[in-house]
């Protein structure tokens, strides 16, 4: 029962251990660390050195492509939580540092005189002191001379104790403290010198000799004569440990530390191991916002009071036309959507009052007559005037009535389908040659033949058409003469001129009638 219990307080202790991590690493502030334009290999090296620096609140593994614009870092960095841009490029005459504060500004620029990368530190050294567990926590941030009344170097400070998480010094874990990171600015050079180091705690009062023993690192006796030489003399040390201990780094510890005869309320030494890099920084400006702001500071640039209401007046000037541009644009978007909705409206409006007006367009009045085709009609006037010349009802065949064509979903009459000459209807010859329609009828349209009684013949002039079957000069089983035919010549398909039974002549180019058995030639 007590085991569950206990098991059921570490799961709440442990979730509650989470929530507080979750917390914590969210309020903290985050960079980036990275570079625009080519920099060239040691600076890309100086890079992975300085996220070194920044861990563990940094993106170690940031990538960064040709195509990025500082944008597309703003972009992200709000979403994951990045106050600090630390950004390195190269020009031809020097390299240049700049430290950007999310999301507003200010932007430091610096210049990067000197600089030193881990690995030369580290192989400059007899011994390094660096491992993996020092780069779990952030460094202990140490500034130095930054006491000046100057408002550029006041806002260096502010920037540098922004970029790392605020340390309560009542509260703090000694154990959680493995590097510190050294800024320090000197007035007459005005250079900062910028220095990571490692930090060890040693135990003081005891020889150290047995420190050895206390660190399981069991000296070489073998030039001793007694073992108390070992406890008394101190031999066969580094030069690192070899250095005397003084009031600069001996202290008592509030707590216990890390390491063996660190105890709380001795007196113990702090050391320092510097792991590099080291950076040797100029300031060249501060800038309002991210690098398009005003100049705040320039340390090679001067103006005087005139100038800068000059050029803030200038920018002024600027801002307050792009302001008018951009609200003249805003009203003719706004106007143009104000004419399309009024335009919309009157269309509506007379869509509405024409379908009050003629009803409803696409039923049909069952009252109204029907209209008849233009074609039907042209074939009854024919009709008719066919009776009062000849007195006779015309044949079905010489004015076939044409169906009604049929009608598209707007109204107007589909396009008729155009018939192949095979399937047009052969005339028969037993019902003789089609009569000629008069030249007055064929000017108000298309020439209507006219037919003629039984025994009846075309009153017109030798080499005409009226010729029988069977008249001399023409083969027999041949069916009388084309327009055109005389002396066994050729004429043309079409007659340029004829007389009709009144004396007329046709128009030119009007097909009289077409002579049976020559509809198709040579398809029989």
């Amino acid at each position: 029962m007590g085991r569950a219990s206990k098991t059921k307080n570490q799961k709440k202790e442990r979730a509650a251990a989470l929530h507080n991590a979750q917390q914590e690493f969210g309020t903290v502030p985050h960079s980036f660390v990275f570079h625009r334009g080519c920099v060239g290999k040691n600076v890309r090296q100086l890079i992975l050195d300085v996220r070194k620096v920044m861990e563990p609140y940094t993106a170690r593994a940031l990538k960064v492509r040709k195509k990025n614009s500082l944008k597309d870092f703003v972009a992200v960095a709000g979403p994951l939580g990045v106050t600090h841009f630390l950004v390195f490029s190269k020009s031809p005459s020097s390299i240049n540092f700049k430290l950007f504060r999310l999301p507003g500004g200010p932007t430091l620029t610096f210049k990067v005189t000197q600089y030193a990368l881990i690995k030369d530190v580290v192989s400059s050294l007899k011994r390094h002191r660096m491992h993996e567990q020092q780069f779990t926590h952030h460094p202990l941030l140490v500034l130095s001379n930054f006491g000046l009344q100057q408002i550029h170097i006041k806002l260096m400070a502010s920037m540098f104790q922004n970029m790392f998480p605020s340390i309560n010094v009542h509260k703090v874990n000694l154990n959680n403290i493995k590097r510190c990171l050294l800024v320090s600015y000197d007035a007459e050079t005005q250079l900062l010198d910028f220095r990571h180091y490692s930090v060890k705690v040693v135990p003081v009062g005891v020889s150290k000799g047995l420190k050895k023993l206390l660190q399981e690192k069991f000296p070489n006796m073998s030039r001793l004569e007694d073992i108390s030489e070992l406890l008394i003399k101190d031999i066969n040390l580094s030069e690192s440990e070899a250095e005397q201990d003084g009031t600069h780094n001996i202290l008592e510890l509030p707590q216990a530390y890390a390491g063996r005869g660190n105890m709380k309320a001795q007196q113990s030494a702090v050391r320092l191991t510097e792991i590099g890099p080291r950076m040797t920084l100029q300031l060249v400006k501060v800038e309002e916002g991210l690098a398009q702001g005003n100049v705040l500071y320039h340390s090679f640039v001067h103006k005087t009071e005139a100038e800068v209401q000059e050029i803030l007046a200038r920018k002024e000037a600027k801002l307050q036309l792009k302001a008018e541009r951009r609200q003249k644009q805003e009203a003719d978007v706004e106007r143009k959507r104000q004419q399309r909705e009024a335009h919309r409206k009157k269309s509506l409006a007379g869509i509405r009052r024409r379908q009050g007006q003629d009803g409803d367009s696409d039923a049909e009045d069952p009252g109204a007559p029907e209209q008849q085709d233009p074609a039907e009609q042209s074939d009854e006037s024919d009709a008719e005037y066919y009776r009062q010349e000849v007195g006779e009802e015309p044949d079905e065949d010489l004015f076939p009535k044409r169906t009604k064509r049929k009608q598209g979903p707007s109204g107007s009459a589909l396009p008729r389908k155009r018939q192949r000459p095979s399937q047009l209807e052969q005339p028969s010859a037993a019902a003789g040659p089609r009569p000629v329609v008069p030249a007055h009828r064929a000017k108000h349209g298309k020439p209507r033949p006219r037919a003629r009684g039984p025994g009846q013949t075309d009153s017109r002039p030798h080499g005409g058409t009226g010729r029988p079957q069977g008249a001399p000069g023409r083969k027999p089983g041949r069916g009388p003469r084309r327009p055109g035919h005389e002396g066994g010549r050729k004429g043309p398909k079409l007659a340029t001129s004829r007389l009709t039974g009144r004396g007329k002549l046709l128009t030119k180019g009007k097909t009289v009638f077409r002579q049976p058995g020559h509809a198709n030639k040579g398809k029989r």
